[in-house]
């Protein structure tokens, strides 16, 4: 599947806010915790709890949220296929990011054990 310029723009306006809490939904449904869902965010972006709750309440965009993040070294081990992309393939940073972070809530909600989402070298 082609990203295009659109889905881009897209992905960079939307707020993290506005889907926190389906990525919440998404794990607490599956017998995940909140907490394990703020590690895996922590790894990925290196905010803690709250550091998110304060980007939350600023609604920042994913563009700023990835901008502010620092993106763990490893996170370029994150592959494979998440809504119909394949990560490794995205050329846009921001939407490969983005989809880094849905690749790993979606392993989580999946029952992943942790040391397996947070990837190491």
């Amino acid at each position: 599947m082609k990203v295009t310029k659109e889905h881009n723009e897209r992905m960079a306006k939307l707020t993290f806010g506005s889907v926190y809490p389906h990525y919440v939904n998404k794990i607490v449904g599956k017998g995940r915790t909140k907490d394990e869902l703020h590690e895996v965010i922590e790894w990925l972006t290196g905010f803690h709890k709250e550091k998110l709750e304060e980007l939350i309440a600023q609604k920042v965009t994913f563009e700023d949220f990835f901008e502010k993040a620092n993106l763990n070294p490893n996170a370029h081990l994150i592959t494979g296929l998440i809504c119909g992309y394949r990560i490794e393939e995205i050329e846009n940073p921001l939407t490969q990011q983005v989809r880094y972070l849905d690749k790993l809530v979606d392993e989580l909600a999946k029952g992943r054990k942790m040391e397996k989402i947070l990837r190491s070298a």
